[in-house]
């Protein structure tokens, strides 16, 4: 698009020179308000299990909401991760959440008339699968999972959703050919250490503060999820479009990796919300995505990844209004 939408509540301003021009465009868009006042009110705010990227990520989206918003109570509620995110969203039992693209477009395919409501704000940074298993473990590839004992995430969580069809693509019945227990970045490296699970499914940011702990305390490696078994997910279709072959960076766990990467699985998540949500609070709400990812990056790694010139692709879901206009108002 070549049009310039201008903001709201802006006026322009003539400067002399054209440097003078371009340095008070930088300055209004990020730091001059939306609006002649923030918006006020309440809204829930649906995050992820103890321990995960999404609750960690949210508490501190929260904190950079007040700042900008100081009449806007955030009201965070923990989950057990996209799917139940997701279901919030759509049934409005929450405003805005996080959600892996897999698990938007899953449930788009079981639930078409209300996911006709949801809409896209940002796309945020990408989740990585991580399968785990002890340090001194057989286990070498997701085909030695069969008749073990495997934390495949909490019901109705991305976990889940992610490691079934990564097993069923290795030929591994996710209900039959092992014994899956429910679990989450919450307790699985407590049942991996005590030997009640043999491995355990992840899917997050990098690195995930509950997996950076533990290798402070045990010795534990990373099983990798080779490009056939992505290949085979891939000829699946629907949702397993959104999966794409990837290399787990050797920073993400230093004490770990050793200085190796890992072959694996990522998938972008999504900040989503409601085609019915007030169009000017989404748009306040996208600034401070984007304003505060240096800020929310220092404490939360997988923030540093949020992106302007990215945040606008939202597949599967079309952006909301209020998004859009803020996308608009900073297009150069």
């Amino acid at each position: 698009m070549s049009t310039t939408f201008p903001v709201p509540g802006r006026r322009p301003v003539l400067w002399g020179t054209a440097v003078g021009v371009v340095v008070l465009g930088l300055l209004a868009w990020w730091l001059l308000p939306l609006g002649d006042e923030p918006p006020t009110g309440k809204v829930v705010f649906s995050t992820g299990t103890s321990r995960g990227v999404y609750e960690e990520y949210g508490e501190h989206l929260r904190s950079a909401l007040a700042k900008d918003m100081p009449g806007l109570k955030v009201e965070l509620r923990s989950s057990a991760g996209s799917q139940e995110n997701v279901r919030r969203v759509a049934d409005g039992e929450a405003d805005f959440t996080i959600a892996a693209a897999d698990a938007v477009q899953s449930y788009e395919l079981k639930n078409p008339a209300k996911a006709d409501q949801l809409r896209g704000v940002a796309r945020l940074y990408d989740d990585y699968v991580q399968l785990v298993v002890a340090d001194d473990s057989k286990i070498t590839s997701v085909a030695d999972l069969r008749h073990k004992r495997v934390a495949t995430g909490l019901k109705d969580s991305g976990v889940q959703l992610i490691a079934e069809r990564v097993l069923r693509a290795a030929g591994i019945d996710p209900h039959k050919d092992i014994t899956p227990v429910s679990a989450g970045i919450d307790n699985g490296p407590d049942l991996l250490r005590d030997g009640t699970v043999d491995a355990f499914f992840w899917s997050g940011g990098l690195p995930t503060k509950g997996l950076s702990g533990l290798a402070k305390k045990w010795a534990f490696r990373f099983i990798p999820i080779d490009g056939k078994l992505v290949g085979k997910l891939h000829s699946e279709g629907e949702a397993s479009r959104y999966y794409r072959t990837t290399n787990m960076p050797e920073s993400a766990y230093p004490s770990v990796q050793r200085g190796a990467t890992v072959a694996t699985i990522a998938v972008s998540n999504l900040l989503v919300t409601r085609k019915d949500m007030d169009p000017r609070l989404t748009e306040w709400v996208t600034r401070t995505v984007i304003k505060s990812r240096d800020r929310i990056g220092e404490r939360v790694h997988s923030a540093q990844l949020v992106d302007l010139r990215t945040a606008i692709y939202t597949d599967p879901l079309a952006l909301h209004e209020g998004a859009r206009r803020y996308y608009r108002s900073v297009k150069p």
